[in-house]
């Protein structure tokens, strides 16, 4: 084997062992996808022409009654894809999508940008195909399935926050990524009457809420704390006991002042060598606290 297809494996090994969001993500992606296939196997060899009943079991309708009836299917399509390329296309997006995402904000961050954006996507598939006459024909039995709503949150997201930011295009060479999510976001409205409407309707809705998450992020409201805030709750509890019976001292107060200057400057130093990306979730939180005081 060339040392060239080896490094090519140990990079993907490297990124799948990983625990991270990203990596797990794509993981059960692939996995669900597997799973189908061997699916579609059996379903071969009883004679069944499809597996259509799993696509009808995880796939969102867009029918209300029917979505009454399998609500869980806001969340089970959007790591349900179709076929090989369909997921191929898709992790490869949510891949460098993902990784640029994650040189600005946690881990956390794009898990619930992913799933929200998922959610997101589906409800807005839902709304116009029950809104416009030009569906009523098709709503009864149209469906959309796939993780591309939740990634075009996660790269609409990453493109708000940081619209300068280039990347290498083949052929065109560097492009700033608000021209890139541009480009995206018109092809998927002008492709909505050329076939899979619902699809391309599902990655607006998810575009949508990447867009907007970002929007209030930068307006210092971050919509992804609700879920931290039972937590939050409870250590306070725990903890309030402590801390009203034993105020700080000014010794106390100046030894973790200096502590806290000491972690920011290692973290500053950090980021000037190698780069926002190399923080970890805990260093990039601890940053964005200390910049709030």
């Amino acid at each position: 084997m060339r040392p060239f297809q080896v490094n090519i494996l140990d990079g993907i090994k490297n990124f799948f062992i990983q625990k991270n969001a990203l990596s797990r993500l794509m993981l059960i992606n692939i996995a669900i996808w597997l799973i189908c296939l061997f699916i579609s196997v059996f379903t071969w060899l009883f004679n069944i022409s499809d597996i259509s009943f799993v696509t009808k079991l995880f796939a969102v309708p867009a029918d209300i009654s029917a979505l009454l009836e399998k609500p869980w299917t806001l969340f089970t399509y959007m790591f349900l894809q179709e076929e090989f390329w369909h997921l191929f296309f898709n992790m490869l997006m949510l891949y460098y999508g993902g990784q640029i995402f994650l040189q600005y904000l946690s881990q956390r961050q794009l898990l619930w940008t992913y799933i929200i954006g998922g959610i997101f996507g589906a409800l807005f598939f839902i709304l116009v195909f029950n809104a416009f006459p030009v569906f009523e024909n098709t709503r009864s039995y149209a469906v959309a399935l796939g993780s591309s709503a939740s990634v075009m949150a996660i790269l609409i997201a990453a493109a708000t926050y940081h619209p300068e930011y280039n990347i290498n295009l083949f052929l065109l060479g560097q492009v700033k990524m608000k021209w890139v999510a541009i480009v995206f976001v018109i092809i998927d409205f002008l492709s909505i009457t050329k076939g899979n409407s619902g699809g391309h309707i599902a990655h607006l809705g998810g575009a949508l809420w990447g867009f907007l998450y970002v929007y209030f992020l930068r307006r210092d409201f971050d919509f992804y704390t609700i879920f931290k805030k039972k937590a939050r709750i409870k250590v306070k509890s725990r903890n309030a006991q402590n801390y009203y019976q034993r105020p700080k001292t000014d010794e106390q107060y100046n030894t973790e002042r200096a502590m806290n200057q000491e972690e920011v400057d290692r973290i500053l130093e950090k980021i000037a060598k190698n780069g926002y990306s190399s923080l970890n979730d805990k260093e990039k939180e601890f940053l964005f606290r200390q910049s709030k005081k």
